[in-house]
């Protein structure tokens, strides 16, 4: 088939890379522009747009998907799919251009978890079970038919990044079975039950500020749901110090101590939660590099009763 690939992120990027090895013939690939990167802000282009530029792949960054420029330009090409990962949505003109029409490839087991973070939110949410999905796009945002899914098992030890990592090493040859079942017309697509359905929106800075009032357990899957992009976060002597991860402590608690304050411990780093305790075990401290949470305890000795959570005020009007 002749494709016209769309995507920005690493997920897409390793999507992409299979696909180069098919079979199928890439028109283009459709990316997003340049961004400042890092404290120098150096413009830096998607990993999709540098995967497709060493790979010679004519490139299409348009500011606009509704612009009459871009349209005319994928219709000369005379397309029979798009294939979109990690992207931007597609206004209906666009997506119902090919012969064939355009295809998603989402990180969930659609309708569950519909949205911009799916793999944080399943990680968030504690489930066991994840997976990918393929669907015809339509108007509205990951609702449309389902043509194949794949289930991926989530263990205990997974954080954003393990969980990241393994879905992109399978999304490639997921897409391929895709593919497979279109160019054979062997597709049954199944409609999504919108009873069934949940949501997973963009993580914001509120989103991932750390709630020492949750049970312990819910404190350990936040932080690995959120470990290390972007990363859950808390406060601590009214500076910012990220989370990356934590472990519940059964059995230890302090029915005196308020949530959020460090418990008496000689070596470990234990805070209060809603139920029992935590352990942290990899901090992030504001200008400082990752380390765990015994060099923190040694560095900055807090004591017990000090609490991790109390947002400055200045903190507090931005978010």
């Amino acid at each position: 088939m002749k494709i016209v690939f769309m995507g920005t992120p690493e997920f897409a990027r390793a999507t992409l890379t299979h696909l180069c090895d098919s079979n199928h013939e890439i028109l283009a690939v459709v990316t997003g522009q340049e961004k400042p990167v890092g404290r120098n802000r150096k413009l830096t282009s998607t990993e999709v747009c540098q995967e497709a530029n060493c790979r010679g792949f004519r490139v299409l960054t348009p500011q606009s998907l509704k612009s009459e420029e871009l349209y005319k330009d994928l219709e000369g090409l005379a397309p029979d799919l798009f294939v979109v990962a990690a992207f931007r949505i597609l206004p209906p003109r666009l997506y119902n251009l090919p012969r064939l029409g355009s295809i998603n490839i989402h990180t969930s087991l659609l309708p569950k978890y519909r949205g911009a973070a799916p793999i944080h939110w399943a990680l968030i949410n504690g489930e066991t079970e994840t997976g990918l999905t393929s669907f015809f796009l339509k108007e509205t945002v990951d609702t449309g038919d389902i043509i194949y899914q794949e289930k991926v098992a989530i263990t205990e030890n997974d954080t954003y990044d393990t969980l990241h990592a393994r879905l992109c090493k399978k999304a490639g040859p997921f897409l391929l079975k895709t593919l497979d079942l279109i160019e054979r017309g062997e597709t049954e697509v199944l409609p999504q039950d919108d009873n069934r359905a949940t949501r997973a929106p963009k993580i914001n800075a509120f989103d991932a500020l750390i709630d020492f009032g949750l049970p312990a357990a819910r404190v350990r899957d936040f932080v690995r749901g959120l470990a290390t992009k972007p990363g859950a976060y808390t406060y601590f002597r009214g500076s910012k110090i990220k989370i990356h991860a934590c472990g519940p402590v059964e059995g230890l608690s302090d029915a005196a101590a308020r949530p959020g304050a460090v418990l008496p411990d000689k070596k470990r780093l234990l805070v209060q939660c809603g139920d029992s305790a935590v352990e942290l075990l990899k901090v992030v401290p504001a200008g400082k590099k990752e380390m765990d949470g015994r060099s923190f305890k040694n560095g900055f000795r807090p004591e017990p009763g000090e609490v991790f959570g109390e947002i400055p005020r200045e903190s507090q009007e931005k978010l």
